[in-house]
């Protein structure tokens, strides 16, 4: 009898994301098994009950997937239930807090799609703000355009403070280069919007963050994309379905062009259901983090 396709699923939530849950499903595992409020020293006993109960054939058909919302926390997860491990008894595990690895793996890739086919420039050429930079996908979507050579800026609404401190424990982190600033008024808006090549909304579902007033004032603007698909957008002019259509309200950077969520949501819902399946028809065990998302998605 064939051994059953098993994915442990830990969270340091209250609760694990039904999202999650569903996508696993559908991707062709045959049992789900959610732990909630899994403390970072919980990680190394359940992987290590998870994979010596299974013979080297069975821990082929096992999983671990991490989620929660705090990226650090993620990945010491995924790095303490790798080192927990010995061969042959190894599962392949897949952090994913928030969804935010893919989410932020098919913006960036989306924006740089379009960014190489209508102004023929790459990542590392340009200028990015990300606006609601300081959550999950902000900052998953900084730390991706920034190891890929872009010169990126993340936003708080509230706190500069805030703002700073998050870019600077990711650098430490990822060797990256985030900078961080406050965009609470439309004047703070106007200034990081003027000089950026690419705007990346990542705030929170429902708010609008960008207008016409102030995206008028951008002018070497190319590419904006939105991750919001709650009424209103988070930038005015972005329709749910646009995938590199002209950016109405952004007169005075020719060219400019803008992303949906619903056109990043396909990519992202694309790429998380390859990654599980892919954890599935392993050989060897995969270690799924942003960077290879990031790599995934642009094949996708």
């Amino acid at each position: 009898m064939a051994k059953r396709s098993i994915l442990h699923m830990f969270d340091p939530m209250p609760n694990n994301s039904p999202f999650d849950i569903n996508m696993a499903l559908d991707a062709g595992f045959d049992v789900l098994m959610p732990y909630n409020n899994v403390k970072l020293d919980n990680v190394h006993g359940l992987t290590q009950d998870a994979v010596f109960s299974r013979s080297p054939s069975g821990v082929k058909r096992t999983g671990i997937f991490i989620g929660g919302r705090d990226l650090g926390l993620a990945m010491d997860m995924l790095n303490t239930s790798k080192q927990a491990m010995v061969s042959p008894f190894e599962v392949s595990v897949f952090a994913d807090p928030s969804g935010a690895f893919t989410t932020a793996a098919a913006l960036v890739t989306c924006a740089e799609k379009e960014l190489k086919a209508k102004h023929n420039k790459e990542l590392k050429e340009c200028s990015v703000v990300i606006f609601g930079g300081t959550g999950p996908v902000g900052i998953a979507t900084g730390i991706i355009a920034s190891l890929a050579g872009a010169d990126v800026t993340l936003t708080d609404h509230l706190s500069s403070d805030t703002a700073v401190d998050v870019a600077n424990a990711y650098n430490r982190r990822f060797n990256c280069t985030l900078k961080g600033v406050l965009a609470k008024s439309e004047a703070d808006k106007i200034k990081l919007v003027k000089d950026a090549d690419i705007i990346f909304c990542t705030a929170k579902a429902g708010i609008q963050v960008l207008n016409a007033n102030v995206l008028k004032e951008a002018t070497q603007l190319k590419v904006a994309a939105d991750v919001n698909a709650v009424p209103p957008s988070g930038i005015e002019g972005i329709n749910n379905n646009d995938s590199g259509a002209p950016l109405i309200h952004a007169i005075n950077a020719p060219g400019a062009v803008g992303i949906g969520a619903l056109a990043i949501g396909n990519v992202k819902f694309k790429l998380q259901h390859e990654l599980l399946k892919a954890m599935l028809g392993a050989e060897q065990p995969l270690f799924i983090d942003f960077r290879y998302a990031f790599n995934k998605a642009r094949e996708i």
